[in-house]
This record gives structure tokens, C-alpha cells and sequence, in this order.
């Protein structure tokens, strides 16, 4: 088989493993804000909470990346001055790469911020992260956007 559609499936399954966390993590904060600090139920979503980051979500972030950067690599003709001219020329991969970036920027707050619900240190209401659990939502449809359509 060949390795760029290798890579394309893997980049796609760590992507939607990536994504599931992203929908997720922010939905359980909504939760866990509402919680007793110190109760049982704030103690499950703490657990939860670093499990998911933990397991699934750095994980999935990580294979994403090294499977997206593989396929720019491979795409280029699997060698550095071939990879730097294909990158250069697809435009279309300059706006998903900035999106990811502010999706990565969203995923080191939600990390952050399980480090505060872990201190029982609680700045942000639920309905702050019923607004953030939409974030990523609109980021992956502007990412697929670009990588079906090529619009440029």
C-alpha cells in the first residue's frame, strides 16, 4: 500500500481520537464547575479530567501532528527541498496549519485549567466553557473546509 494513504488514515483516526477530547474535556469542566469543591462528584471529574488529557487527548494531539507533518513530508517527495516546495505553494494548508495552531492554543488552556479545577482553584463558570466547547466545533470545520475544498 501506499504511504501517503497510510499516513492520510492515521492522521485521520489520531485527528477524530484528538477531536472527541476536545468536544469532551470542556463538556465535563462544564460540570465539574457546578460541583462542591472537595465533594465526591468534583474528586470523579478531577480523575476523569486527567485521564482524559492524559491518555487520549496528548496522545491523540502528538500522533496528529507527527502524521500531518509525515504527509507534508511524503507529499514533497519525501525529502526536504520537495516538502518546502510543496508547503510553499499550498495555500489552502497555510490557513489549516493556523487553525490548528489556535487549536492548539485551545488545547493548552483546557490543560491549564484542569491544573486549576486539580487545585480546586475555580476562575471560570460553566457557561465559560459551554461558550469554549463550541471552539473547537467551528475550528474543525474550517479545517476540513480547507483540506476538501482547497479553496487556494
Amino acid at each position: 500500500m501506499d504511504l501517503y494513504l497510510w499516513l492520510k488514515a492515521l492522521h485521520i483516526i489520531s485527528m477524530v481520537a484528538w477531536m472527541a477530547g476536545m468536544f469532551y474535556l470542556p463538556r465535563l469542566y462544564v460540570y465539574h464547575a457546578g460541583a462542591p469543591v472537595g465533594s465526591a462528584t468534583s474528586e470523579i471529574f478531577k480523575l476523569m479530567e486527567v485521564r482524559l488529557l492524559r491518555l487520549i487527548l496528548n496522545p491523540a494531539m502528538i500522533a496528529t501532528w507527527g502524521f500531518g507533518l509525515a504527509l507534508i513530508w511524503v507529499g514533497g517527495g519525501s525529502n526536504w527541498d520537495g516538502a518546502m516546495d510543496w508547503l510553499k505553494s499550498a495555500h489552502w494548508l497555510h490557513a489549516k496549519l493556523s487553525l490548528l495552531v489556535v487549536m492548539q492554543l485551545v488545547h493548552a488552556w483546557l490543560a491549564r485549567v484542569r491544573k486549576q479545577f486539580a487545585r480546586d482553584d475555580r476562575r471560570y463558570s460553566g457557561r465559560t466553557f459551554r461558550i469554549v466547547n463550541e471552539i473547537p466545533t467551528l475550528l474543525l470545520i474550517g479545517i476540513v473546509l480547507l483540506v476538501i475544498l482547497k479553496p487556494f
